[in-house]
């Protein structure tokens, strides 16, 4: 494992010296088909460089960043748009962050990401597209429920770790069930990942980030799962990368009423592509092209529930606590019928599984090297940590009983400027 560390270390000093390069593009050359033929070579190397990394997990992680969010929003950057070309420009720290991390700083107010339509007064079909119509229960939940953040993230990790003994009785149960678990471990492992990337973010670069993913199995409809609940950060770079400009394109040809229909679908089979690439990063074997088939069914899906809704123009909608279970329920099944086949294929479960127990056979055999004063730091941070865990927990049942609002028990001490503030 050693050697494959140092292997994705390398691979990640690379991508550190070509988003400087491209910064400096930024800087230096006008947008348009200039800066866009000098950044491609960028993109290209992006699309390749996860098939140089030998550990499975890290390998997904920047097959994600690099070769689909990177490389869209360089893309973006070339022609002066998406979230690396603010005015004014970012500094290269947060250029690099931006560009290369599943993050998006948060607006104030929010920014507009499309141009609103409005076609003899009714609501308009883009809203629809993006869930944004108001017919949409989203808009009506609060922000922050019963259950705080922390608390909610440490629910989810208990359930992960549940997984494990599932795995060890996975001969004694229905391989369908089997799979509904992984579509299951699949949403809590990446929803976790992308909260401690973003958290790790928030707290070096000091800014606010949007969420990552906005509890999916409480979607209303396929408009509200795909365009506000399910990992936010692809939204936000298919929307001007595909969705804006495909639309824009139909305009031409078709009323603006029904243009947003071929700019979803399209966006579906981008996004099917990118998982289709991110795969053969995984598992190194050749696309069987199931996985564009289950993006493209719930394109096909989202457009009749729009097409139905526009027609009859609804001004109503099924109750959440109908409407979130046969959302969710659809999902689910659609991806245990065409996502989780390729899952299987590629052997993801079974190389996770290795790279844990490696990775602790080797730090079981590395033990007695370690100096016994850096074991006393992990014990430090050790204690520090579950401190501020059990507190947290206690915190978001006192407040989930109480109905109050609560101070905070810890606030980031790493970030101290002095003994006194720490």
């Amino acid at each position: 494992m050693g050697g494959g560390l140092l292997n994705f270390l390398l691979v990640w000093m690379l991508v550190l010296a070509l988003l400087c390069y491209c910064h400096k593009i930024g800087r230096l050359v006008d947008k348009g088909t200039t800066r866009l033929f000098a950044i491609l070579p960028v993109i290209c190397i992006f699309l390749l460089l996860p098939l140089d990394i030998s550990i499975f997990s890290l390998r997904a992680l920047s097959s994600f960043f690099l070769s689909w969010l990177a490389s869209f929003k360089l893309l973006l950057f070339a022609l002066d748009q998406g979230p690396l070309s603010p005015r004014p420009p970012l500094s290269l720290p947060l250029f690099i962050a931006l560009a290369c991390l599943p993050i998006t700083i948060r607006q104030n107010p929010p920014p507009n990401f499309q141009e609103l339509v409005t076609v003899n007064g009714n609501q308009d079909l883009e809203k629809l597209v993006n869930g944004e119509d108001n017919d949409t229960p989203s808009q009506e939940l609060p922000k922050k429920g019963l259950i705080s953040t922390p608390l909610k993230y440490f629910i989810k990790f208990l359930l992960l770790v549940s997984f494990g003994y599932l795995y060890t009785k996975e001969e004694y149960i229905h391989s369908k069930i089997i799979l509904l678990v992984y579509v299951i471990h699949i949403y809590i492992g990446l929803e976790l990942i992308l909260a401690m990337v973003g958290t790790v973010a928030r707290a070096f670069l000091r800014v606010e980030l949007e969420p990552q993913f906005d509890e999916p199995y409480l979607a209303s409809s396929l408009q509200d799962f795909w365009g506000k609940r399910w990992n936010l950060m692809v939204t936000s770079v298919l929307r001007p990368a595909v969705f804006n400009p495909v639309k824009s394109i139909f305009s031409r040809f078709m009323t603006k009423k029904w243009t947003p229909l071929p700019a979803a679908m399209a966006s579906f089979l981008v996004s099917g592509i990118m998982h289709e690439l991110i795969f053969y990063h995984i598992g190194r074997r050749k696309p069987t092209w199931e996985v564009t088939g289950f993006f493209l069914l719930h394109g096909v899906c989202l457009t009749i529930e729009i097409v139905i809704k526009r027609e009859l123009n609804c001004s109503w909608g099924l109750p959440r606590v109908v409407a979130a279970p046969l959302v969710v329920g659809f999902v689910v099944a659609t991806a245990v019928w065409l996502f989780m086949p390729t899952v299987v294929r590629c052997k993801i479960d079974v190389e996770a599984r290795m790279e844990i127990i490696a990775f602790i056979n080797s730090v079981k055999a590395e033990d007695e090297y370690i100096h016994p004063k850096i074991i006393w730091l992990l014990n430090v941070i050790h204690i520090y940590i579950g401190l501020k865990v059990i507190l947290a927990m206690v915190g978001a049942l006192a407040r989930a009983c109480l109905g109050v609002e609560l101070e905070p028990q810890f606030d980031v001490p790493y970030l101290s400027s002095s003994l006194q503030n720490f």
